[in-house]
C-alpha cells in the first residue's frame, strides 16, 4: 500500500484538519466548500451591509448593527 504525505499550503495542526474533515463530512461538503461557507458566514456577520467593493446580493435582507465604541470595520 502506498504511503502518502500530507502537503499543506497553510499552517494547520492535525487536529485542525480533523475538525475540518468532520464538519465537511457532517454537512456533506468538500473541505474547500466548507471553508468557503465559513468565510462567507463570518464576512456577512462582520459586514452585514457589505463593504465598498462587496455588496449584498439583490433582495438580501440587510440588518444594520451598531458599531461598538472604538471598533471600526475595514473597507467602509
Amino acid at each position: 500500500m502506498p504511503v502518502y504525505k500530507k502537503i499543506r499550503s497553510y499552517t494547520a495542526t492535525d487536529q485542525d484538519l480533523d475538525m475540518l474533515e468532520t464538519i465537511a463530512r457532517y454537512h456533506g461538503f468538500s473541505k474547500s466548500a466548507t471553508i468557503t461557507s465559513l468565510i462567507k458566514k463570518e464576512f456577512w456577520r462582520v459586514f452585514p451591509a457589505g463593504t465598498r467593493d462587496i455588496r449584498p446580493e439583490r433582495g438580501a435582507r440587510v440588518v444594520e448593527h451598531a458599531v461598538r465604541q472604538g471598533g471600526k470595520h475595514a473597507g467602509r
